[in-house]
């Protein structure tokens, strides 16, 4: 496997509900290299304790908001798992059956 990059990985969530959010981001964080630390920018208010929750679920680690992020957005902090548990392709909110 890959080593992660130096610099944190953006996505822009822009204003995608979480539902959306999360699909996206379950496939992106998917391509990534455990370690890999990534920045979301997110502008849905539910985004910080969906993406805490989502990350406690998949065993990616949530780091929390970002201050000084560079962006008049909300921008959230998490570190891709080497060993995430995968979730419902369709419900990225319930574990895999």
């Amino acid at each position: 496997m890959s080593a992660p990059p130096a610099e944190p990985v953006v996505i822009d969530g822009g204003d995608r509900s979480c539902v959306r959010l999360l699909l996206e981001l379950r496939g992106r964080l998917e391509a990534l290299p455990a370690g890999t630390l990534v920045h979301l920018i997110a502008t849905d208010p539910a985004a910080p304790l969906d993406l805490a929750a989502w990350c406690h679920l998949t065993g990616h680690t949530y780091l929390g908001p970002l201050t000084g992020s560079g962006t008049d957005r909300p921008a959230y902090a998490l570190r891709v798992s080497a060993a995430a548990r995968a979730t419902d392709p369709a419900s990225p909110w319930r574990p895999r059956p």
